[in-house]
C-alpha cells in the first residue's frame, strides 16, 4: 500500500495542532475552558446531524458543514490531549484493544 503524503498520523495531527496553538493561537486555553469548548463543539455536531439526517430544516443561508464540526471536535480533543499529557495514538490502541475484548461476542448473531 502506498502512503499518501497528505495523510495525517493522529500523532502527527497531535503535534500540528500542538505547533499551532503555541505559534499562532497564543497558547493554550485552561483545561476546563477547552472542556467547554469541546462540548460546544460536540453540539454544533449534533445540530448540523439534526438538520442533515434529521427531522429539523436548516434556516434560510444557514450552511451546514459536518466535516468541519467533526474536525473542530477532533482538534478540542487533541488540544486537551496534548495539555494533559494523552497520547491519542496509545489511547486509542488501548480503547481497541479494551472494546474487542469486552465485546467479542457482542454483536454476533444469536
Amino acid at each position: 500500500m502506498n502512503h499518501d503524503p497528505r495523510e495525517i498520523s493522529i500523532r502527527q495531527a497531535q503535534a500540528l495542532v500542538d505547533d499551532w496553538i503555541k505559534s499562532v493561537g497564543g497558547g493554550y486555553f485552561s483545561p476546563l475552558t477547552n472542556m467547554a469548548i469541546l462540548a460546544e463543539e460536540t453540539g454544533e455536531v449534533a445540530r448540523a446531524i439534526s438538520r442533515l439526517y434529521g427531522d429539523q430544516r436548516s434556516k434560510a443561508g444557514e450552511k451546514i458543514d459536518l466535516a468541519d464540526e467533526l474536525a473542530d471536535v477532533l482538534w478540542v480533543a487533541m488540544a486537551l490531549a496534548n495539555q494533559t499529557g494523552v497520547d491519542l495514538t496509545e489511547a486509542l490502541r488501548a480503547n481497541l484493544a479494551k472494546k474487542t475484548a469486552r465485546d467479542a461476542d457482542r454483536f454476533k448473531p444469536n
